[in-house]
């Protein structure tokens, strides 16, 4: 009777810190994700409080520079020195970076401790993912990250909301200081639920190939993020930037082939399932950045939605995709990866398809139905290939293969954004110049300094011609005969401008489909895998 009692007692003490952990994971999850979209709300405010207008774009740019290059090397600590260590590290640094945003004097601290807050949350991304996967079977797994997108989906909604509500009640600087009280509240569940265990008895880092890597993936974002916009694709700026990740990678294959604990294992690279899953990770991100990025201007040039209204059109897609993520999660088990990747992977590509069908006379219930089927074929994906890849390899690989799921996926966002931002700019250019510019002809002589100013702009930076019908001030200024002459034209090339894009977005999904088609057979196991330690 004592024996059954102690083990009883021991049960009730796992499953009680158990539940802490999840508790800690959740709450580490949530102010994590809402960081990635509440400080975008407060822009505005910290650059009229700090100036420095040029270099708002930095905000974002340090932070998705050191966080994405920060994962991959994340992932293979967390094999190395266990899960507990570098979570709670992670959690330290994102605390520490967004106190340090909170009492920044000017523009360039600010943009410094993003870079450091964005390290911090590089190392958080995968953690929750990898820690779930040393937890729970593959089929307990594929139910709790149904759970956790849908956290990270529901957090992305509620961002702006509540950065808005920050801003307006409070100061822009809570924004950040809000993180402060809740990270610690997750490192304190996360140290009392989660037991470290070392995975690697002798630990040698991998410090050139974390230097090689870190150099050839900061030279790649920066080329994707300047190209076409500060600097021509064929300036040397451009240039040298992307010949610098072409030699530094090319160094990091040939030290990772010689690394005792490389940063990534080159034989990941030769083993199809991995090749397989991240290439559809990727390419799904391709198009799902350019939905993001260019629904927002379809509901604010044509449908005349305001800003923020045109914000609120992101949450059909997180709604379906929260809905999709949970229920994803539990039908897996039951038709198996490739199937379940195979059907969302076709409906985000008639998501595409439907949001390249709009025309000027969509009105917004249609746009948002649109969103919903390709937030639900998202939902479908994302979580199932993290569980896949969890499933495919031992749990002494689990964090470098979680990782690099979350590494491809920011990787193939980031080429998405920059890629269709060029082909909207390029058939933004190639219809406002056959459709609007012989408009402009017909102007009288005293509209002739108007004509040249509109002519400049469709040849350095034709999107901006667009602020006509996305400004309602700019508008104002415009006479209302020109405005009956003008707005239906600009319209129309929006339109057709943004159905391209839809279209070229479409291709990149449609690719992503057939990498799906080569998805082996992966079993979701109801035990677990025992070749590394539990909880």
């Amino acid at each position: 009777m004592k024996e059954q009692a102690a083990i009883q007692t021991s049960i009730a003490n796992i499953q009680q810190k158990r539940g802490i952990l999840i508790t800690g994971l959740l709450v580490a999850m949530l102010f994590g994700a809402l960081d990635g979209t509440i400080v975008g709300t407060a822009l505005p405010r910290i650059v009229g409080e700090l100036g420095g207008l040029s270099m708002m774009a930095w905000l974002t740019t340090a932070y998705m520079l050191t966080s994405t290059t920060i994962v991959p090397i994340a992932g293979k600590l967390a094999d190395l020195f266990g899960r507990k260590s570098i979570y709670v590290s992670g959690l330290a640094i994102f605390i520490i970076g967004s106190a340090l945003c909170g009492m920044a004097d000017t523009m360039t601290q600010l943009i410094i401790f993003r870079a450091i807050q964005g390290i911090g949350g590089g190392i958080m991304m995968p953690m929750a993912m990898i820690v779930i996967g040393d937890l729970f079977t593959g089929a307990e797994r594929a139910k709790w990250q149904g759970v956790f997108g849908g956290v990270f989906g529901l957090a992305s909604i509620l961002g702006p909301q509540v950065g808005g509500w920050i801003v307006d009640s409070l100061n822009w600087r809570w924004v950040f200081y809000i993180n402060l009280p809740v990270g610690v509240l997750a490192i304190v569940l996360i140290s009392i639920g989660l037991h470290n265990h070392r995975i690697a008895e002798r630990v040698k880092l991998d410090l050139a190939g974390m230097f090689t890597m870190v150099v050839a993936v900061v030279s790649l974002l920066l080329a994707l993020t300047f190209g076409g916009d500060k600097y021509d694709w064929l300036s040397w700026q451009i240039i040298s930037l992307l010949a610098s990740s072409v030699v530094f990678f090319s160094l990091f294959v040939f030290v990772e082939r010689k690394a005792e604990e490389p940063i990534m294992p080159m034989h990941l690279l030769k083993n199809k399932t991995f090749v397989v899953l991240n290439s559809v990770g990727f390419f799904m991100s391709v198009g799902m950045f350019g939905a993001i990025m260019f629904v927002p201007l379809f509901m604010q040039g044509i449908i005349g939605m305001s800003p923020s209204e045109s914000g609120t059109m992101m949450f059909p897609m997180m709604f379906a995709l929260i809905i999709a993520s949970m229920i994803g999660g539990r039908l897996v088990q039951k038709i198996g990866v490739r199937p379940q990747v195979i059907v969302g992977m076709v409906l985000v590509a008639l998501g595409f398809f439907l949001l390249s069908t709009m025309n000027v006379d969509t009105n917004k219930w249609t746009a948002m139905l649109f969103m919903a089927t390709l937030g639900f074929g998202l939902g479908f994906v994302n979580p199932v290939i993290t569980l896949a890849l969890q499933e495919v390899f031992p749990k002494s690989q689990l964090g470098i293969v979680t990782s690099s799921s979350q590494f491809f996926r920011q990787i193939g966002g980031t080429f998405g954004a920059t890629l269709l931002g060029a082909i909207m700019n390029h058939r933004s250019k190639d219809l406002l110049e056959a459709k609007f510019l012989p408009l402009l002809e017909k102007l009288p002589a005293q509209a002739h300094v108007m004509m040249d100013s509109f002519k400049q702009l469709v040849e350095s930076n034709p999107q901006s011609v667009y602020s006509v019908i996305l400004n309602p001030d700019t508008l104002k200024k415009i006479p209302e005969q020109m405005q009956q002459m003008f707005v239906p034209v600009l319209k129309q090339t929006l339109v057709d401008a943004l159905s391209d894009v839809f279209l070229y977005g479409l291709i990149f999904v449609g690719i992503g489909f057939v990498f799906a088609l080569f998805i082996g057979r992966i079993t979701i196991s109801r035990t677990q895998n025992k070749t590394a330690p539990m909880e």
